[in-house]
């Protein structure tokens, strides 16, 4: 290739100094950024395509489906999915995952309704309409969690329908896992035997797997499919995925393609091939042992945050197994200097491997300095503004706020 002109060279040394600036700052979302993977390079040599079925052999074979395989078996393995009756591929995130799991749910119920909370992540509503499928919204409680009684009367009310179920096994905002029996237990209570459960595990999906009592969140708890990221919790330089499914559900959307000779059984036809390499290599890297020490180093720096936004005399919780720690929102310059996820009245920190005790005590202190201003509040411990709407009930609130 001929060189890259001067001019162009700079700006990416510009941009790569941006990014390296502003790189400690990121708090608010799900990115993790102690990674590097000097051994993967090399392959950006080369036109890696994983086109197709990753259990199958392609006429195109410069792939790495062998690694896609032994990456699809670590989270069969992790979430509970028997691998005869599972199957799954490597995605280019969250957002395919819940795609492909919605898809096989119309598919299996073209006039299935689609239950889906307010906390649920925003792809939910976007995604039910490209899948021209109907929807109703159930209301969330304040904790983040579905509104169990919300559902079950609607779900009532639409008993000659076959749901589909949207579960958050950790929502974007607070962190809250869905209770999968509750809903089940719902189900039943209605007798509803045709149904569908899909679970968006973006980030708590390589989170529960390595607690000592995670909750339900996985096949052996009744779903039908779940979409995990995977650049979150393990770091990578693409954003990628998996999405596991009932291998009796993926097979009614199989179809064989003749031009790469495999069967075509994935949302997208041409797949990236190295976030199968950096998930594996990411594994071999860790390990079990690794990636529960690396969970628990988390947890440990989330109740850091929580005991220092009790310190500047601030509500702060979190869900148990939860790395995100919600609190009261701070003004607009704050939110923009951390890269804070913010929503109406509450904003989150994620305290991801590379967030620091350190780092934490700097966003407490900016967060406790802007409040204080708003308020006029110069001890920053009376009256710190509620994180929580009026209809919270105390049953429903974590316990750490309690």
């Amino acid at each position: 290739m001929p060189p890259l002109p001067p001019e162009a060279r700079t700006r990416l040394e510009a941009f790569y100094q941006h990014i390296t600036e502003i790189s400690p700052s990121l708090v608010g979302y799900p990115c993790s950024q102690d990674f590097d993977y000097p051994e993967l390079a090399p392959f950006l040599r080369y036109p890696l395509n994983n086109c197709g079925d990753p259990f199958a052999d392609s006429i195109y074979r410069e792939n790495s489906f062998p690694f896609e395989r032994e990456v699809i078996g670590v989270f069969q393995k992790h979430l509970r999915a028997p691998v005869d009756q599972t199957w799954g591929y490597v995605t280019s995130g969250g957002t395919e995952g819940n795609l492909y799991g919605l898809y096989l749910a119309r598919e299996l119920f073209p006039e299935g309704v689609v239950y889906f909370s307010e906390h649920t992540h925003y792809s939910a509503a976007k995604i039910v309409r490209v899948l021209g499928a109907r929807s109703i919204m159930i209301r969330g409680q304040d904790n983040g969690e579905i509104d169990y009684d919300d559902l079950r009367e609607t779900l009532r009310l639409h008993r000659d329908v076959p749901p589909i179920l949207f579960a958050n096994i950790g929502t974007t905002m607070h962190g809250a896992v869905d209770d999968l029996v509750k809903i089940r237990s719902i189900l039943k209570e209605l007798a509803i035997t045709r149904h569908y459960i899909h679970a968006d595990a973006a980030l708590s999906g390589m989170i529960l797997p390595w607690v000592a009592r995670p909750q339900p969140f996985g096949f052996d708890a009744g779903i039908d499919s779940i979409a995990v990221s995977g650049h979150k919790f393990t770091g990578s330089p693409v954003p990628c995925g998996v999405v596991l499914a009932r291998r009796s559900h993926t097979e009614r959307v199989a179809r064989s393609v003749e031009y790469v000779g495999v069967m075509d059984t994935t949302i997208l036809g041409s797949r990236s091939a190295l976030g199968p390499l950096v998930l594996w290599s990411a594994f071999q890297r860790w390990g079990e042992d690794g990636m529960r020490k690396r969970v628990a180093g988390c947890l440990e720096v989330a109740d850091h945050a929580i005991a220092r936004f009790h310190a500047a005399g601030l509500p702060a919780w979190r869900h148990e197994n939860s790395i995100t720690v919600v609190f009261p929102r701070p003004g607009d310059e704050v939110i923009r200097r951390w890269q804070i996820a913010p929503h109406e009245h509450i904003a989150h920190l994620i305290t991801m491997p590379h967030v620091t005790r350190e780092t934490v005590d700097q966003v407490v202190a900016d967060v406790a300095a802007s409040l204080r201003s708003r308020t006029g509040n110069s001890s920053g411990s009376a009256d710190p503004p509620n994180p929580f709407h009026p209809r919270s009930s105390p049953d429903s609130l974590p316990i750490s706020l309690l």
